[in-house]
């Protein structure tokens, strides 16, 4: 008789009830943690630090005997072909499920936030150029096709996407982020989890929460943010892509929030992400931040106590290997000073997950090597894709698109191709120079294939690529541990730009970069303006294609523009004081504002027309007319702000409450329609309740944050109400094209 937890047609709670019964505290242990192997050499760990305990990691064969949670980077951690790593993870499950007693097999996870992260996989744009595309359909498809290749090879789980809102861009992480609001950060990520999780594929948001409002931009320093910043603009997009999207794990942040390290702070992982938002899935822990209680933060004593101070506050799985959460918590649990019911707990919600994955089937075999592309021709077409919808044209005296003819194309990054590559690319992130394992032609490469002239004398035009060089912790100049001091460009890139612009030849600027960098008169000087967000492989095609007007620029910024290098680093996203004042000398205005983005054509928005009034738990119709008056095809990003004028707590100016992007031929005319719930107007109150209240809502519609002609109000009546969990979070829009 086949024992209950084996039989795939019975419910999965009532199979893991029955397992759990069988097993031994040591076994329910090992569910709970991961193990990082060399993919070349199995058994031996892979930690670039080994959470600076100066202890070794466990071998596999230490702890595989008592059962296994994760398998950590196979395929993420050395360059292996696509058939060495299947190989490879097929010899670490046999050796899983050989060793324990129940024969279940690991789950094994990568990261995947520009692509597969593995050898030879395709480098989809980074997350800062999601969100300047403002198209989450597109990312929807590229989160797909990025799951698909990683389920053909045997992996069940993706560390992505980074759901933090950008609130200081020295942080070097800055380009993990999607943007700076937190309404595009919900969408945009929300759309990445459906496509990673319907190709079959466990999405992990992270890091919750606050890591990116760290003090002074300083990678995993602590964060100070007040209930009500933390709750409206640091949370929101893990609310929305939970319940839209549907993600099965969640990693939680490095830092402390006011003194309590997020890892052991039950409050957040237990009270406000279970209790509160509903989530049932698996909570990771981001790699060794179990460790870093005792290490780091100084609040536990021992490896045990680190251990249960994360396992009591809701961290499910200690990554990337066992440490705290093997024998010191085993141990400690034998001594009655944890509750074995905590363990229990948390097996039960790993073996939940590995049921749905198909993990605990009597029939379940290890994926077999076999070729596979993993950088296929509808990747890279993908890839490109995306690279030109993201790519914002910040200024333009005329000069683009530019003819072909004799350009310079110059500057630190103009032969780099691994500068269009962010450092969760494996390239980068495993220091991989000049040998990326891929095709990505630098931009003098694409300028010649695109039919220019490309010299170094006499040009007609110069092209000056500046920017960043993705790595990690000082390896780049943005990425991981790459924290900024100041928003001035890297190095002495300033004054080559200044230089090439007194040559009096016609510059157009590239910008290629994890994070906005202040161009203040650079920008004025120049003849063009182009910024990319780590474009990925195809970014050189694609910057060749719009600077030719082959294609067209349609990305808006998801992230300002600082006109100073100095001075306290804002976004758009501020209240009254937090602007420009007669009470400072500092004026934080940006250069170019969030959502800004020019065309090859012109539109005009108009005829606005708003509900006026709507109940406090009803909805208003907004909606203008957006009409191409240019003489070519274009795209543009029409976009919606709300504003409250009086409320009981200060509110941002403004806020983006919904955004369409619409494809209009010259003279053609398209009515868009919003559809904003009261619910899009709530906030966390004094009494730390979220609440809608009564009275009147600023309405303004335009092409970015800081132009907006349309502009309208309606009315909210009734009782101040307290929505409840299943609170409206998007506002949909309908597009119809009009005569």
């Amino acid at each position: 008789m086949t024992e209950p937890w084996c039989d795939p047609l019975l419910p999965a709670s009532v199979r893991v009830a029955d397992l759990l019964s069988r097993m031994t505290l040591e076994e329910k242990t090992g569910q709970l943690a991961g193990f990082w192997a060399l993919p070349s050499n199995p058994g031996t760990p892979v930690a670039p630090m080994e959470d600076d305990s100066g202890e070794p990691a466990p071998s596999l064969d230490d702890i595989v005997g008592l059962g296994l949670g994760q398998l950590t980077r196979v395929y993420g951690t050395a360059p292996i072909t696509a058939e060495a790593g299947m190989e490879r993870l097929a010899s670490l499950q046999r050796q899983v499920t050989e060793a324990g007693r129940f024969g279940i097999p690991a789950i094994a996870h990568e990261e995947c936030l520009t692509g597969f992260m593995t050898f030879g996989a395709t480098v989809f744009p980074g997350p800062l150029a999601w969100g300047a595309s403002f198209d989450p359909g597109l990312v929807r498809r590229m989160a797909g096709a990025i799951g698909e290749g990683m389920r053909r090879v045997g992996v069940h789980q993706g560390l992505a996407p980074v759901l933090d809102v950008v609130r200081d861009y020295r942080w070097g992480r800055t380009e993990e982020c999607i943007g700076e609001d937190p309404y595009l950060v919900g969408a945009i990520g929300t759309a990445y989890v459906q496509g990673l999780e319907g190709a079959g594929i466990v999405a992990t948001l992270k890091h919750f929460a606050g890591y990116s409002a760290s003090r002074g931009g300083r990678n995993m320093a602590p964060v100070a943010s007040g209930p009500r910043e933390f709750a409206d603009v640091l949370v929101e997009p893990f609310v929305r892509a939970l319940r839209e999207g549907g993600a099965r794990s969640v990693m939680n942040s490095y830092t402390d929030v006011d003194g309590v390290p997020v890892a052991a702070d039950e409050r957040l992982l237990t009270g406000l992400l279970r209790d509160e938002f509903g989530f049932d899935g698996v909570v990771v822990a981001d790699y060794y931040s179990v460790s870093f209680l005792e290490s780091r933060h100084g609040v536990a004593g021992s490896r045990g106590t680190a251990g249960a101070l994360a396992l009591t506050a809701g961290i499910d799985v200690e990554l990337p290997t066992a440490r705290c959460y093997g024998e010191p918590l085993t141990a400690l649990v034998r001594s009655g000073d944890v509750p074995e019911e905590l363990v229990d707990r948390a097996a039960e919600r790993v073996l939940l997950q590995k049921a749905a994955l198909g993990l605990l089937d009597p029939d379940w075999e290890p994926v077999e090597p076999e070729p596979v592309d993993l950088d296929p021709p509808e990747n890279r077409a993908l890839a490109r894709l995306l690279a030109e919808r993201s790519t914002v044209l910040l200024a333009n005296d005329g000069i683009l698109p530019l003819r072909p003819c004799r350009v310079a194309v110059s500057g630190p990054y103009a032969d780099d191709p691994q500068s269009f590559l962010g450092c969760y690319s494996f390239p980068n992130h495993v220091a991989l120079p000049g040998a990326p394992g891929l095709e990505i032609p630098t931009l003098g490469e694409a300028f010649a294939s695109a039919g220019f002239t490309v010299t170094a004398e006499d040009p007609e035009v110069n092209v000056l690529v500046l920017g960043d060089r993705a790595g990690m912790f000082g390896r780049g100049t943005s990425g991981e541990g790459c924290d900024a001091e100041t928003l001035d460009l890297p190095g002495d890139q300033a004054a080559l730009a200044s230089a090439v612009l007194d040559s009096g030849v016609p510059t157009v600027l590239v910008l290629v970069s994890g994070r906005p960098y202040a161009l203040g008169p650079l920008a004025e000087r120049a003849a063009a303006v182009v910024q990319a967000f780590f474009p990925g492989e195809e970014g050189g095609t694609a910057l060749a294609r719009i600077v030719s007007g082959a294609t067209e620029p349609s990305g808006r910024l998801p992230v300002s523009i600082p006109r100073q290098v100095g001075g306290q680093p804002g976004t758009y996203l501020h209240s009254t004081l937090g602007g420009h004042t007669d009470w400072s000398s500092v004026d934080p205005t940006p250069l170019f504002p969030f959502g800004h983005g020019l065309s090859w054509t012109s539109f005009t928005c108009s005829d606005l027309s708003v509900d006026p009034v709507a109940p406090t738990d009803g909805a208003v119709s907004v909606a203008v007319t957006v009409r191409n008056v240019g003489e070519v095809a274009g795209t543009e990003v029409v976009q919606l702000y709300l504003s409250d004028p009086e409320a009981s707590v200060v509110r941002p100016r403004r806020w983006l409450a919904g955004f369409g992007r619409v494809e209009l031929r010259p003279g053609e005319a398209a009515r868009i329609t919003f559809s904003v719930h009261a619910d899009r107007t709530s906030f966390t109150g004094v009494d730390l309740r979220r609440r809608v209240e009564p009275g009147e809502i600023g309405v303004a519609v335009g092409r970015s944050s800081g132009d907006l002609p349309l502009q309208g109000s309606f009315t909210l009546h009734g009782p101040v109400r307290h929505p409840a969990a299943d609170r409206v979070l998007s506002v949909p829009v309908e597009i119809v094209p009009v005569p």
